[in-house]
């Protein structure tokens, strides 16, 4: 009995041994130090009687040409110039007169501007639709400074009500003109509108949530004629039968509504019809001077 218990505390202590010399020689892997100071760091300074952490000075810092930007330094400059040719076309749509180039600099607050700068947003002027350059006449040569600018509306030429019944008169078909065409060059006309239409020289669609000018059609005063409010009362309290009994009456009188019911329209299916076979026709033989050699002359083989 002794005997299998000390072999059992034999085999127990050499496994202990065995893995006490495993462990010993196993090496625990450190992590790389940080690039930046942590607070244990910080801590340990302190505590080894440095009594501050080290100054700002001594840390060594990444060269200003290894650092990299997202962006360049100047950018926005295209937009800033479109930015700056819509501030142009809303000053020039209340204006009635051309207006030169630094006239328009001058309500950006772009006098001060670079000359390249300028230019570049002269250009970008002319290129504008909504902006008309008209060249100077004394010039044989045009440069970027010559010229003045105007805004050129979508409807040209309409910036009141003499001018708005002109432009529809000249037009050829029954098309309409939007009041929000008519806004762009002329801000203020839903007054105008509003005047003509109570003339009936004009005949308007609105909005039916705010009741504001939407399309506007050429009208005849001669054409309107003034009803009498009590004949407007007595119209309005007429009752307008149902759509059932108006098709009743008329069917009744033998007549044919001009719309039917569509309660009464059968919704059957229609039949599948059966496709005819088409009979093959004998046409008459037209070979007949070939019936000689169409023959059969197979009892004639040996």
């Amino acid at each position: 009995m002794s005997s299998s218990l000390e072999r059992q505390q034999a085999s127990f202590m050499s496994s202990m041994s065995a893995a006490s010399s495993k462990l010993a020689g196993t090496k625990r892997a450190l992590a790389p130090p940080s690039p930046s100071p942590s607070v244990g760091s910080v801590a340990s300074a302190v505590a080894a009687g440095n009594g501050t952490p080290r100054k700002a000075a001594d840390r060594v810092d990444t060269p200003a040409h290894n650092i990299v930007y997202s962006q360049p330094a100047a950018t926005g400059t295209g937009l800033n110039i479109i930015t700056q040719v819509t501030y142009a076309i809303a000053w020039l749509r209340g204006k009635d007169e051309p207006r030169t180039y630094l006239e328009i600099l001058g309500h950006l607050s772009g006098l001060h501007w670079s000359p390249s700068y300028q230019e570049e947003f002269v250009e970008a002027m002319r290129r504008t639709r909504e902006i008309q350059w008209i060249p100077d006449p004394n010039l044989s040569e045009q440069t970027w400074q010559s010229g003045t600018y105007l805004h050129r509306p979508k409807v040209p030429g309409v910036r009141n009500k003499t001018q708005l019944l002109a432009y529809l008169q000249k037009k050829t078909d029954a098309s309409c003109v939007g009041v929000k065409e008519l806004k762009d060059g002329w801000p203020d006309c839903e007054k105008a509108i509003n005047e003509l239409e109570a003339e009936h020289k004009i005949l308007v669609i609105r909005v039916k949530k705010e009741g504001s000018p939407r399309y506007v059609w050429l009208d005849d005063p001669s054409l309107f004629h003034e009803v009498d409010p009590e004949l407007k009362v007595m119209w309005q309290k007429v009752e307008v039968p149902g759509t059932d009994t108006i098709v009743q009456r008329l069917k009744a009188a033998s007549q044919k509504p001009a719309s039917e019911d569509p309660r009464d329209k059968m919704t059957a299916a229609p039949k599948a019809e059966k496709k005819k076979r088409a009979q093959r026709r004998t046409g008459k033989a037209t070979n007949t001077h070939m019936e000689h050699l169409l023959k059969d002359y197979s009892h004639m083989k040996r």
